[in-house]
């Protein structure tokens, strides 16, 4: 289990229709910490073995140096699954940092593709447990299920609330995902802190879904930031408009990892001389603001801020 220190930038992901060649191949220098491409909603039914082919080739033939390379399977009750795994992972998974698994409403499902995975990566010598998992918070089982989802496998690495098919699944009003206008609140404060404890308890990263209103950039910073101040990582970006904000957003600002690094000193220097508490530009700090503050400096300094 990961502490403060250990630092994995999911600020963005960003949404790539596998289906789509051009936009496989901007992915990479796009900005985004993270793209997922994508077979799933994104691509029709006629078009997902051809995808399949695209996201293989994308795969092998980028460079993923600057952006981590992830793809969104199928979902483990549909006929495309098991090619999904086989045919990516077997031809491609050198290249693969994780797959994002859909539906993924109870740890059973997240247990399938482990083991799947676990054979295809022994039958084409890859490192067994290299390749990670991130699994989709989508329905109301798997928010019923979220903390055993999340020790369901030691490959995963984040919980991602997928908003459009979680308020298909449970009858909510609304037709622009992510964006629950008119609600008075945050719309999905609930499902995020929940999701986020789940996560957390198990060192795993919690990505928030897409925001669907493309030109609404106010509203996408907005969601952004509620998302942040629950717990979470990063969200989607389903235009490269969105990038920029979300890793604005999911990172300390200057200001902050300068205070950060502040405390972390200044404790430091408390703890050599014996105390268990100092006191920081007028506010007490002790063992517990340091975790925070070691965490804010992590985060900011694989940002590129410190």
């Amino acid at each position: 289990m990961g502490g403060p220190d250990d630092v994995t930038l999911r600020r963005s992901q960003l949404a790539t229709p596998g289906s789509d060649p051009k936009m496989i191949e901007r992915a990479p220098d796009s900005g985004a910490d993270e793209a997922f491409l994508d077979l799933e909603d994104s691509v029709a039914p006629a078009a997902k073995v051809d995808a399949r082919e695209n996201v293989i080739e994308g795969l092998i033939e980028y460079d993923w140096s600057d952006t981590r390379p992830c793809y969104r399977m199928n979902g483990v009750d549909t006929r495309w699954f098991y090619d999904d795994v086989i045919e990516v992972v077997g031809r491609a998974g050198e290249y693969l940092d994780t797959i994002m698994v859909p539906m993924a409403n109870n740890p059973e499902t997240v247990a399938t593709v482990d083991n799947l995975l676990t054979q295809v990566e022994a039958n084409n010598d890859l490192p067994v447990g290299d390749i990670g998992l991130q699994a989709q918070i989508e329905s109301p089982e798997a928010m019923t299920k979220v903390a055993d989802i999340a020790r369901a496998s030691d490959r995963l690495e984040s919980l991602v609330f997928g908003p459009g098919d979680y308020t298909a699944n449970v009858g909510a009003a609304g037709l622009t995902i992510g964006s629950g206008g008119g609600y008075p609140g945050h719309y999905w404060h609930y499902q995020l802190a929940r999701i986020a404890h789940a996560a957390k308890a198990q060192g795993l990263q919690v990505i928030d879904g897409p925001y669907a209103e493309i030109e609404d950039a106010e509203g996408f910073r907005d969601s952004c930031r509620w998302a942040s101040q629950l717990g979470c990582d990063g969200k989607w970006a389903i235009h490269p408009s969105q990038i920029e904000p979300a890793n604005e957003t999911f990172a300390p600002s200057p200001e902050e990892a300068e205070k950060a690094r502040r405390i972390v000193d200044a404790y430091a220097e408390a703890k050599e001389q014996g105390k268990g508490a100092v006191s920081v530009d007028g506010e007490m700090v002790d063992e517990a603001t340091d975790k925070m503050a070691r965490g804010i400096v992590a985060r900011a300094e694989q940002a590129g801020i410190l």
